[in-house]
């Protein structure tokens, strides 16, 4: 699970530490901002591909078959996807709210990688592989869905 990756301006090519992850991806999520759909059609070269509309995405990643929100069911878990989920206060809430039947959502837009639970939800963002801005290292998240549970949400650095 990837997001903010910002092609061309950060994600030139895809990053070598990037690959193994992709390799051993059954799905992958994108929660937004990839800015152009060519890194889609290298994702989908790895998995299946789940995307959601970023604040900096091109019309042509709408077309590429991007919503603004998204709901997936994935291993009997379900799971809900938007790019921008608000103020970090109210946040579980809110996306408890938003996605009312959701197990997980996940959603971008911060850079900054998350793995909270409250309301009755777990909540990750994957923070970027590429813009890590303040971050100290890019970052991607990894589920492991098993018989309609998320046994679990890892995040995991990806060095330059």
């Amino acid at each position: 699970m990837l997001s903010d990756t910002h092609a061309p301006r950060h994600w030139k090519a895809c990053p070598p530490a990037l690959l193994p992850h992709l390799d051993a991806a059954d799905v992958i999520l994108h929660a937004g901002d990839v800015c152009t759909p060519d890194v889609l059609d290298l994702l989908a070269g790895f998995a299946p591909v789940h995307v959601v509309m970023g604040n900096n995405d091109v019309p042509e990643v709408a077309a590429w078959g991007a919503p603004e929100t998204l709901e997936v069911e994935l291993e009997g878990v379900r799971i809900g996807m938007v790019h921008d989920s608000g103020p970090k206060q109210g946040r579980t809430g809110r996306l408890r709210r938003r996605f009312p039947t959701a197990d997980l959502v996940v959603f971008g837009h911060s850079h900054i990688p998350l793995d909270e639970s409250g309301d009755g939800l777990r909540i990750v963002n994957p923070g970027s592989p590429t813009d890590r801005r303040r971050q100290p290292v890019g970052t991607v998240a990894v589920l492991d869905l098993r018989d309609g549970e998320l046994v679990e949400a890892r995040l995991e650095p990806v060095p330059r």
